[in-house]
């Protein structure tokens, strides 16, 4: 870690020492909660209980192994709720426990924010992997000035 690096907002200089338990949790907790997945399944989520398959038909995308282990994830962590009910199949439904709630209005507000400048991230991606399209030119340098340089 950098030298007056801060791993909370607000604070003046953490150690790593200090910062090295609240910062993986942190890393740990984005990385899951910011993955390819999570964000579109906990919108699905947001003021409903949803059955598994109706979550999947929702992202058809998603293969049923890596929606399982989102689901998974985001149950550990204890932003959703599963329920199993004893029917023939299992019927399996879920929704946003209290803690998932107090997250859903960042995630409508970063999913939002997606959406509204959706034109302008394409652009920018573009404009980067046109840049990385171009041929590099290398300078022709006479042999002396590299022999001695």
């Amino acid at each position: 870690m950098e030298d007056g690096t801060s791993c909370a907002p607000g604070s003046e200089k953490v150690t790593e020492e200090q910062c090295a338990p609240v910062c993986g949790l942190v890393r740990d907790v984005l990385d899951r909660i910011g993955d390819k997945w999570s964000l579109l399944v906990l919108n699905l989520l947001s003021g409903r209980t949803m059955r598994f398959m109706d979550i999947r038909r929702a992202v058809p995308d998603i293969s049923q192994r890596m929606l399982t282990v989102t689901l998974r994830h985001l149950e550990r962590d204890g932003i959703i709720k599963r329920t199993a009910y004893p029917t023939v199949p299992v019927t399996v439904e879920y929704c946003l426990t209290p803690l998932g709630t107090t997250l859903i209005h960042s995630v409508i507000a970063l999913v939002r924010w997606t959406a509204e400048h959706e034109r302008e991230i394409a652009a920018a991606r573009s404009t980067y992997d046109a840049r990385l399209e171009e041929p590099i030119l290398l300078q022709p340098r006479d042999r002396a000035a590299r022999l001695s340089g």
